[in-house]
């Protein structure tokens, strides 16, 4: 066994950066014995030097990252900083100095993965990111490696815990979406602000890195439609209901039919409650993964938090770290297809549609007529009227998205329509 440590510089110190502190610290003995040789804590890059660190040596902390990736002794940086900058260029400086990364960082991924992917060959080292995308659950190597001889056509799931928390609240109790958002906050689930994932924006910085390791092309964030979950009601729930499913905002990439193209979208969507990904409660991640050979797969676990996330930072530092001992590097960037992404417009999907019309003989007809013309065809419809007004749910079969949306808009221009109460896909059929 090498004697002489492998040191890790560890760039960001709150919630995450902090357990991966106290792991490295605390199984001290164990992760030498799994790599083969001493891994040693050399740095803790911060902000705000005076916050007091539980567990980790004063000596340690620096504000200065750059000087701290350009002292000529560090093996491996963990990036768990977040954000575009600095983190780009602090990992672009690890690059730059021989130093392999390990990172939790979504956003930046999604964005500029390709440059960040392209950097590490150049140099001949190791970019690592398995916390970027489900916190504690293996996902990304099981993808890009374990799966790497087959062919993966279509990828469904549940990546962010605070809006699976803030949906299964609604679905179990009733509450409003402001009830439950609040709960999710009291509980630190969700963020002051957390405009990040009940937009969309968390789901979807994942949905790209996924879609480029599922389909070997590059995608990037703004390659991904995306819809957030703030408009979702508690009737939305009891239609949900009545129909045998929930709600779910779900992560969905698909290859085409013909293979010629992919999509990626975020989304709220109703899911019949025989599917697995309904089973899915508080703030836990699931992503059900279709694969030509292997079948349907599914990963299940916590998908946030600071133990799950550092979990999953130390199980890149093992492999990184046995990298460099045999002077090899893991997969990178595998983006040989260079399939097109697809607009929404060309997503075939289902539509759940409630409407508000008049109560009164020919508004079924006249709206069935509207869906026609469209190339829509209907599945199923419910009416109830009373004093005038009625309410009548439409739910479709299969269809590109464009026609349903152009369905919808002209739904809107017709006079016995009053409005159109809510309007949400159907999928996991």
């Amino acid at each position: 066994m090498r004697t002489r440590p492998l040191k890790v510089a560890l760039l960001g110190c709150g919630v995450v950066g902090s357990e991966v502190a106290r792991i490295m610290t605390t199984h001290a003995e164990d992760l030498t014995a799994r790599i083969g040789a001493p891994v040693e804590l050399a740095g803790v890059a911060v902000r705000r030097p005076s916050k007091v660190r539980e567990g980790i040596d004063p000596a340690l902390i620096t504000t200065d990252a750059t000087a701290l990736l350009k002292r000529g002794d560090i093996d491996v940086a963990i990036e768990v900083i977040g954000g575009i900058e600095p983190a780009r260029t602090l990992i672009t400086t690890a690059f730059e100095n021989g130093i392999s990364v390990v990172s939790a960082n979504k956003a930046l991924l999604a964005q500029d993965g390709a440059a960040l992917h392209a950097a590490a060959e150049t140099h001949g080292l190791d970019l690592y990111y398995e916390a970027a995308v489900a916190g504690a659950i293996p996902l990304v190597r099981p993808m890009r490696e374990s799966l790497a001889g087959d062919k993966i056509n279509r990828v469904m799931g549940i990546v962010n815990g605070t809006t699976n928390f803030i949906l299964d609240k609604m679905d179990s109790t009733g509450a409003g979406y402001q009830e439950a958002l609040d709960e999710a906050t009291a509980l630190g689930y969700a963020e002051a602000d957390p405009t990040a994932d009940v937009e969309g924006y968390d789901a979807a910085a994942k949905a790209a890195i996924l879609a480029g390791i599922a389909f070997h092309t590059r995608v990037r964030l703004d390659d991904v439609y995306r819809e957030g979950m703030t408009e979702v009601s508690a009737a939305d729930f009891a239609s949900a209901k009545r129909m045998g499913c929930t709600i779910k905002l779900l992560a969905i990439l698909e290859r085409a039919a013909d293979g010629e193209s992919v999509t990626a979208r975020v989304h709220p969507a109703m899911i019949p409650l025989t599917h697995p990904l309904a089973s899915v409660r508080e703030a836990y991640n699931a992503v059900f993964v279709e694969a030509e050979a292997a079948g349907r797969l599914m990963f299940y676990g916590p998908g946030a938090g600071g133990s799950p996330t550092a979990s999953a930072v130390l199980g890149d530092l093992v492999a990184v770290c046995r990298n460099k001992l045999a002077e090899a590097t893991g997969p990178g960037e595998s983006a040989y297809t260079q399939l097109p992404v697809s607009p929404m417009g060309d997503v075939v999907t289902r539509y759940h549609i409630s409407l508000d019309v008049a109560d009164k003989p020919g508004v079924l007809a006249q709206v069935a007529t509207t869906f026609a013309e469209h190339g829509v065809s209907i599945d199923t419809v419910r009416q109830q009227g009373k004093d005038g007004e009625a309410s009548l749910v439409v739910v479709t079969h299969r269809a590109p998205d464009a026609a349903l949306s152009g369905t919808v808009e002209a739904l809107r221009k017709l006079d016995t329509v009053r409005g159109v109460a809510s309007i949400m896909r159907v999928e996991g059929e």
